[in-house]
């Protein structure tokens, strides 16, 4: 074999060493690329997490606004206390319209939920229906309801832990805690019952 013939057939092929490290860059480059990929879907799966917590209190602060103020003075039953609110509201029936139910909002091993059955006008022998729960938000450590009014004629209005009929409280505040280390971020959520308010009276809000 003439040299001119064995320095060609060197050209055109690989050497053991080559292969090798070709090989080696190959493999980093697929570690590399898993290593994205991975913490590409953690990052997504996170945000998703964040978002879905984002959207059930957006969602329960949503219909938490509309029951509350929907409340009109006189209310045929108001029981509040600060770890539960009782009372007779509108729920909406998804079709534009609305229908009367006796509505409970309270704290149930950890879960803020929404408790009703529909509200009968008039005494009746047959059974009562069993009430619908419907879970608002869950893994609350701490619910506290508060009502703004004037605990008598005589004295400024002021947050109180419990509230009547009469009179109507002007303000209801939910408060929400959630356990050390949840990310997950409540504002105090004020709002106003549907009857006309004082001058005096702070406008409702969410803070």
């Amino acid at each position: 074999m003439t040299p001119s013939r064995c320095a060609l057939d060197r050209q055109s092929g690989l050497t053991l060493l080559e292969l090798l490290v070709a090989l080696l860059v190959l493999g980093l480059l697929v570690v590399g690329l898993t290593q994205g990929v991975r913490a590409g879907l953690s990052m997504w799966s996170a945000q998703s997490r964040r978002l879905g917590e984002t959207a059930e209190l957006d969602a329960g602060a949503r219909v938490l606004r509309m029951l509350l103020s929907g409340i009109s003075a006189p209310p045929m039953k108001l029981e509040a206390s600060s770890d539960r609110l009782a009372f007779v509201g509108d729920l909406p029936t998804g079709l534009g319209t609305t229908r009367r139910a006796d509505i409970t909002l309270e704290l149930v091993q950890g879960r803020l939920v929404l408790r009703w059955t529909p509200h009968l006008h008039e005494r009746t022998t047959a059974p009562e229906p069993e009430p619908i729960e419907t879970e608002l938000i869950r893994d609350i450590e701490r619910l506290e309801f508060a009502y703004w009014g004037a605990p008598s004629p005589d004295q400024p209005a002021e947050w109180q832990n419990q509230a009547s009929s009469s009179p109507l409280p002007e303000l209801i505040r939910v408060r929400l805690a959630f356990a050390k280390g949840d990310r997950r971020r409540w504002p105090d959520l004020i709002v106003a019952p549907a009857i006309s308010a004082s001058p005096q009276t702070p406008r409702a809000r969410s803070r």
